[in-house]
């Protein structure tokens, strides 16, 4: 499962073409045994050195002293940089989990970076943490991060079930995509007649499949689906009736320019204009 949801975060990543602007960070917080084993060497090294950390990181000290880790507090960074390790409190159980979860990113040639101080911000997480993160936004910042959380839902009054899942940043993500950018026009599929309808649907169906933007126009005579393409601000038209299905072809017409040509019904990809 663990392996499966970061592959998952790589996916998106990836499909949104920003895989190469991050890295994956993973850590383990063990499982009950060990982080209870850590919580109290944690403990002991932060409480001889509490006059040297930050207001906010003494107060986590109190509740939940693991956060101290991910203090964004250059004092509180100077301090757990000599830290103990989890790994030196792991049961052989935690580590073997560990151990399988990095396997397994290896055979999926998933690159990766283990953290110690990737801990996430809530304390209900076990085993497996981690967070792709990027610096490409002018400062450090995770774009997706999660984990395991065996117990959550039993703390909730659930069952006793395991879980694991990520969270993404929209706003950090959209930036990185340059969502806000102006978007690709449409291209507008004109069909004309009834047959022609029946067709455009498929070939609407296979353009959206590939990732083109289309507009499907039913109403009206050519002239009022033209004027529809217009107002959706198309960059071309692909206009198809009775004498172009019989010829196996298409006609993509400019309409910035006006010029226009013929494709063939079967290859129409290859000639459309991947952003206008």
């Amino acid at each position: 499962g663990d392996i499966e949801i970061i592959a998952m975060g790589a996916d998106v990543l990836g499909e949104l073409g920003l895989l190469d602007n991050v890295r994956l960070e993973i850590n383990t917080l063990g499982d009950t045994e060990s982080r209870e084993a850590y919580r109290v060497a944690l403990v002991a090294f932060l409480q001889a050195r509490r006059d040297q950390l930050s207001d906010e990181s003494e107060e986590r000290l109190e509740r939940n002293p693991m956060r101290v880790l991910d203090s964004k507090s250059e004092a509180d960074k100077a301090v757990v940089a000599d830290a103990p390790s989890i790994f030196d409190h792991l049961t052989d159980e935690a580590r073997a989990f560990f151990d399988a979860v990095l396997a397994g990113l290896d055979a999926l040639g998933i690159a990766y970076e283990v953290n110690p101080r990737i801990v996430r911000g809530l304390d209900y997480y076990c085993h497996t943490a981690f967070e792709f993160i990027t610096t490409e936004l002018g400062a450090q910042g995770t774009v997706i991060g999660g984990g395991r959380y065996d117990g959550l839902m039993q703390q909730m009054g659930g069952p006793a079930l395991p879980g694991v899942g990520w969270a993404g940043g929209i706003e950090r993500l959209s930036m990185m995509a340059g969502a806000g950018e102006e978007a690709a026009r449409p291209i507008a599929l004109v069909p004309v007649g009834e047959t022609a309808e029946q067709r455009a649907l498929v070939l609407a169906r296979e353009l959206r499949g590939q990732g083109f933007a289309i507009d499907l126009g039913y109403r009206g005579n050519l002239k009022r689906r033209m004027q529809r393409a217009n107002k959706a601000q198309a960059s071309h038209a692909l206009i198809l009736g009775d004498d172009e299905l019989e010829r196996g072809v298409v006609i993509l017409r400019d309409l910035d320019s006006g010029e226009q040509t013929e494709l063939s019904i079967d290859r129409v990809s290859e000639g459309l204009p991947r952003r206008a």
